[in-house]
């Protein structure tokens, strides 16, 4: 069962700054507040294996709301760093969205 917590009164200007990092994080603020809430809720925990973590009674990975902190920007400069250079065939390679359109299209 779930819970619907609210925060009345809060600044416009720190609604803004927390609409600003959920665009940061590709999230909706939604789901950055509820990432923000997890990491908190999660911090004083000792680790994964902790009593009642998610996903531990199905005995699968824990779902996190906090997926994926870095966005494809950092992710490839760390790998450019790294030394790492995509395959020349990637450069002929369709992007995506351009797959997706055309099956879309197709319909």
């Amino acid at each position: 069962m779930s819970v619907n917590l609210s925060i009345k009164d809060v600044p416009d200007e720190l609604a803004e700054r927390l609409r600003q990092r959920a665009a940061r994080n590709h999230r909706s603020l939604q789901g950055e507040l509820m990432a923000i809430v997890e990491r908190a809720a999660s911090a004083d925990l000792p680790g994964p294996a902790a009593a009642g973590a998610p996903g531990e009674a199905s005995g699968g990975p824990a779902r996190s709301w906090a997926q994926g902190f870095k966005t494809v920007e950092d992710l490839l400069a760390e790998r450019q760093a790294a030394g790492w250079k995509p395959h020349p065939a990637l450069a002929r390679a369709p992007l995506a969205a351009d797959i997706v359109r055309a099956d879309r299209d197709a319909r």
